[in-house]
């Protein structure tokens, strides 16, 4: 039988209950505290290779002093814990093992307050490296919990401290976290950025999941950094030179040239050159825009240059 829509007091109850169980997973209480302190560390680690051992020892050291430890996302599970209380309850969690210790981050403790975060985000952050801080640690059990939140308030911090990491033009490294048609989710020195195809490629991109995937790194320029607000703006195509540059020369006007389609628009069809050029393309009058689909290589006619678009224009002339 189909699942009965919630009410919209059921909606937020369940709210309220998803976000106080990642408080008490995030943020643990003095009891928790007393209960890490009062484990015998010596005979729970006895049987422990080197490799599990340094593991925990990691563990250990990001729960006492909130260091922040990395890892690849390889899942998203349903967590269910009560921690001993008798409601149980349960939220979706990324689950990073460095070795062979399973790390749970809450999905409420994966962002920043200030991020909206998109509906294929979480689900698609498989493969994506991320800094977390260990909050606790069911060592008896297993398991520990993180906050990737926490680590991204401490790379905050040392950003903006730092000048020559944010100055305009700066070079730097973003990460990849999660990736839908039209646009990426990365994460540059804790700020998670929504970025579209049009700030991550000079080319046109049908899809943006072909080319881009959770876990790449990609190089980028610091356009602009508002200390006060720690907003962050960065460009991806901008730091490799523009195709269209010396394009003029490379495609003479009335040359032909073979091409990929790769998107449409309003009765355009993008169409990308072997050297990263994207040229915008009528058809000829003897073809439909059903007689092309993205994919198909054509042969073009270059017709004009606006520079200060810096954009090409043809003609498709055929399939090739």
């Amino acid at each position: 039988m189909p699942r009965k829509k919630a009410t919209p007091e059921e909606s937020e109850q369940l709210i309220l209950e998803e976000n106080e169980l990642a408080a008490r997973m995030s943020n643990p209480t003095g009891d928790a505290l007393r209960q890490f302190f009062s484990l015998d560390f010596r005979e729970l680690d006895r049987d422990l290779t080197e490799e599990e051992r340094d593991e925990w020892n990691a563990i250990y050291a990001s729960y006492r002093g909130r260091s922040a430890l990395s890892g690849i996302i390889i899942g998203v599970d349903h967590f269910v814990n009560n921690y001993g209380n008798d409601n149980v309850q349960d939220m979706y969690c990324a689950t990073v093992i460095p070795y062979r210790v399973r790390i749970i981050i809450p999905a409420t403790e994966m962002w920043m307050d200030d991020f909206i975060v998109p509906d294929f985000a979480f689900r698609g952050m498989v493969g994506a490296k991320i800094e977390f801080v260990i909050t606790r640690v069911e060592r008896e059990a297993g398991f520990a919990v993180g906050s990737r939140r926490e680590a991204m308030r401490s790379r905050r911090y040392y950003f903006s401290r730092h000048q020559e990491l944010w100055t305009e033009g700066a070079r730097t490294k973003c990460q990849v976290l999660s990736v839908g048609p039209r646009r990426c989710i990365v994460e540059c020195h804790g700020h998670d950025l929504n970025v579209t195809q049009r700030e991550l490629s000079y080319a046109a991109i049908a899809d943006l999941r072909t080319v881009f995937h959770p876990g790449t790194e990609l190089s980028c320029i610091v356009k602009s950094y508002d200390a006060e607000k720690g907003k962050l703006n960065i460009s991806v195509k901008e730091a490799k030179p523009n195709p269209y540059d010396g394009a003029s020369t490379r495609h003479p006007t009335g040359s032909r040239r073979q091409a990929v389609i790769s998107g449409k628009y309003a009765g355009g069809v993008f169409c990308n050159l072997p050297d990263g050029t994207v040229c915008m393309c009528n058809y000829s009058y003897q073809y439909e825009d059903s007689d092309f689909k993205i994919g198909d290589i054509v042969i073009l006619r270059i017709q004009r240059f606006d520079d200060e678009k810096k954009q090409m224009y043809g003609k498709i002339l055929s399939k090739w």
